[in-house]
């Protein structure tokens, strides 16, 4: 079968990060909204970092269907669920536990597996082929919305530069115990999974990240993780930032509408 070729990423840049949050709130009810007349659910992704603050503005907006999502993270630190690390817990302080989402609707690692990193993300794959193997006839989980983030070398997800992860073709979950950015032991999804997504949205904000978008989004052939997500199955990337996160990029932007 031929490979669709990938479609150029959309960016949106705003003037503060209020109008940025609202922004990408409600076009994940955009999103949301069209995912459930079409299917009757919506299936999400979160990464950690800074993105479970940034989705606050999703906490007061009219239109959200808490009862139809299915969260699951992008990326996991392999840590107590109520660590200081976990996704989870930055997630459940930040959002889920200011809305009305279904608990058995947020999917998180089994931690009780944590001293068999190769178990542990056996189990969380499994997780996901219940969710999606009996809805999709696609080789690779096909989500709604990807939501991500990049640090100051470009990763994404726990997809850090240079790492053998960044050439896995067949796993949907795999394992990294060398992170370069502590906790050392994570599992992520891994390209596949996450570029076969409809959406992926990344999140960017501050000057500091102003060098990494600028190679990210004018070098893409300089190969930095971020630069990689690229969805192909049909599916599109976005960019949410600043605009000091952008004073450096030359990509143009795209003036943003629902």
């Amino acid at each position: 079968m031929p490979t669709t070729a990938p479609s150029s990423p959309i960016l949106y840049s705003f003037p503060s990060s209020t109008e940025l949050c609202d922004a990408l709130a409600n076009f994940i009810i955009k999103a949301q909204k069209e995912s459930i007349e079409k299917k009757g659910r919506f299936s999400v992704a979160i990464s950690g970092g800074s993105l479970p603050t940034q989705l606050n503005a999703l906490i007061n907006k009219p239109g959200v269907r808490w009862d139809k999502w299915q969260v699951f993270y992008a990326d996991e630190r392999v840590v107590p669920l109520d660590h200081a690390d976990s996704n989870h817990k930055l997630c459940t302080d930040e959002l889920f536990s200011k809305v009305p989402i279904l608990k058995d609707n947020i999917h998180t690692i089994d931690f009780s597996l944590a001293d068999d990193l190769e178990e542990l993300s056996d189990a969380y794959e499994k997780e996901l082929i219940r969710e999606f193997a009996q809805k999709d006839s696609a080789r690779f989980p096909v989500f709604d919305l990807i939501l991500l983030g990049t640090g100051p070398d470009g990763h994404t997800a726990s997809l850090f530069p240079g790492h053998p992860l960044l050439t896995e073709e067949d796993r949907w979950v795999a394992y990294i115990e060398d992170s370069p950015k502590p906790p050392p032991r994570r599992i992520t999804f891994t390209y596949p999974v996450i570029n076969h997504a409809s959406r992926v949205a990344f999140v960017v904000s501050g000057a500091a990240k102003a060098d990494t978008l600028q190679t990210v989004l004018d070098k893409p052939e300089e190969g930095l993780p971020a630069s990689r997500v690229r969805p192909t199955h049909p599916g599109q990337v976005y960019w949410f930032v600043d605009d000091p996160a952008v004073s450096k990029v030359s990509f143009p932007r795209t003036p943003f509408k629902l």
